[in-house]
Order: structure tokens, then sequence, then C-alpha cells
């Protein structure tokens, strides 16, 4: 594997080819095979576990090695050094986590940010990526439910895109984007779908796709996994299930996504000594994108989005679903 870099969008593209993971008879996530694995977390820490991270089978990134920078010609490459893990959100093969208690999602939460926290430990990562990809059209990996965690040696795109439009509101107004879009939503109302303690849940106001939800607290807090004194998980927690409920009524797969801030102990690149405001600039969401249909243009346009759906109209259709039936 390497990272090729686009000089045109600066993405950065991972190449190569990867072993072919279809489940055989066994699943590769089920706890028989899991527990003769080394494991990476296991929570709890003692007894039976009922959330464990793995190595992923077949890594895009791989945690050997500096992430020395090439030239080829005007292009730059690297190597795919970074961290890809699975993490093993139940012990049982059917359950998805919509159908998980508030107890079971709190668990997931808990690994989620005690992984991001360890793996920036690392400083030559630049950002740690949470994901969960459900169902085929969202390109779920195994049938088991589970999410996967990348570290990586470059910000993503889209969290750059974030982080500089973050920082240059802050520069003008001395507040937080994502604090004011909060209060914005919470004021008008229209594309609220559900609340839970201080936490949000919203369908944006330039929705990408149709019935995208960002999940989200009101309170100011840049770093996901460093939980501030009053952020109850437990509310983001309870919040978290009966969006999902809601979602699987209307779309039958989703991306869900964690954004939270990057690694500051990574003092190279294009992080460096650039996001000085970064702790008041920033704020961490949860992205949900479902998939509506196998063809969706939301998806075949890309960088201009298209949505049938106004967020007004799916907020308040989602609103109307009992997430409990």
């Amino acid at each position: 594997m390497e990272l090729r870099k686009d000089p045109v969008t600066q993405s950065w593209v991972v190449l190569g080819k990867r072993d072919s993971l279809g489940e055989a008879h066994d699943c590769p996530l089920d706890p028989e095979i899991v527990d003769k694995q080394p494991a990476i977390l296991s929570y709890p820490a003692e007894g039976t576990w009922q959330v464990r991270v793995i190595a992923h089978p077949d890594p895009l990134y791989r945690i050997e090695g500096e992430p020395s920078r090439l030239a080829e010609g005007m292009y730059d490459k690297m190597g795919a050094t970074g961290a890809h893990e699975v993490v093993i959100e139940c012990r049982q093969h059917d359950k998805r986590m919509s159908q998980f208690s508030d107890e079971e999602l709190d668990r997931v939460l808990s690994v989620w940010g005690a992984r991001i926290a360890d793996l920036k430990k690392d400083s030559r990562f630049k950002y740690v990526s949470i994901f969960k990809n459900q169902g085929a059209l969202a390109g779920e990996e195994f049938s088991h439910a589970h999410s996967q965690i990348t570290a990586t040696i470059f910000v993503p795109r889209r969290l750059k895109y974030e982080l500089s439009a973050a920082y240059d509101w802050y520069k003008e107004k001395e507040r937080c984007i994502f604090c004011d879009m909060v209060r914005q939503e919470e004021k008008s109302g229209k594309r609220i779908v559900d609340v839970q303690g201080d936490y949000y849940a919203l369908c944006p106001y330039a929705s990408r796709v149709p019935y995208e939800i960002w999940v989200m607290r009101r309170r100011h807090n840049h770093l996901f996994e460093q939980p501030r004194a009053g952020s109850n998980r437990k509310h983001l927690a309870a919040l978290l299930g009966r969006v999902l409920r809601r979602l699987e009524k209307v779309a039958p797969a989703f991306h869900l996504v964690v954004h939270t801030s990057p690694n500051t102990r990574s003092k190279k690149g294009e992080l460096a000594g650039y996001w000085k405001t970064l702790a008041d600039d920033y704020h961490w969401h949860i992205e949900i994108l479902p998939i509506v249909e196998a063809r969706s243009k939301s998806y075949s346009i890309k960088e201009v989005y298209f949505n049938a759906a106004l967020p007004e109209q799916a907020a308040e259709q989602l609103r109307a679903i009992d997430p409990n039936s």
C-alpha cells in the first residue's frame, strides 16, 4: 500500500491491492474466533468482554514505519503508515447497533473515545477517524456489528475544510461556528429531530443526502475523547439509539463518522503552528449519512450534492417516527 496526493484537490489516496475478506461459514468477528487473536482493547478488561478491539485483518494502514514523503516529479507520495482497527461492538452476530440498549451503546462510545486518546499519543498520527458502515449499500465489510478506526499521517480533506471554516469563523466573530449552529437550530426548531439532556440530533440546513443527521452537544468541546464535566455520555447513547431506530424506518443503510479534533502532538505539515485557537473554534460531532437508494444522485455528484428531501421535511418525518415501536 502507498499514499499518493492529488495536487489539485489535496486529497490523499490509498493505492494497492487488498486481500478478499469475503466471509466464510464462520464470521471472523464471532467471539470464538476473536478470542484466539490478540486484543488491542477489551471492555470490560476482566471477565467476558462485551466490546473488543482488534487489528484489522487486512489493514489499509500499518503501524510500522515513518511517514517519509517522497517526490515523484511534481507529485508526492508516502508509505501507508498508520493504524487500522476493528471495533467488535457486541458478542451477538445478528444484533444491529439500533437494537443496542443505552448501556451497550455507552460501552461502544467509551471504547471509541479510549482508542482515539490512545492513538493520539503517537505523534506520527495527525488524525484518528471513527467510522461505521452499516448495510450492503454502505459497503459494510462484515455482517457482525462493528465499526472501524483509522489513524492517519494526514488530515482527511473533509476535516481540513471543516477546520479551515471553523478557524475563519472564530477569527471573525470569536465564536464557535458549531455552537452558533446548535443555537440557531434550537431557536428555529424546524430541523431538530430529537434531544436528550445537552445533546441534539438535527438535520443540517444544507443536508447533503435525505435524512442526514448530525448529533452534537450543545456545550462546547473540541475533543470527543475527553468528555467535559456534566457531559453525561449516557444521554448521548440514548439519543444515538433513538436516532438509529428512526433512520432504520426510512433508510436500509448508513455511514456514521465521528468528527473530532486532529492530533495536536503532530507538529509537522498543515497543522504546524496554525490551529492556535483549535480548542475554541472546533466542536466534535457525529455525522450520519443514510443511503436511501442504490443509485443516489447525492453520492454520484459528490462535491455538489443533490438532495430531493428538504431537511425541514426530513426532520418533521423523523420526529413523527416512534423510535421504540
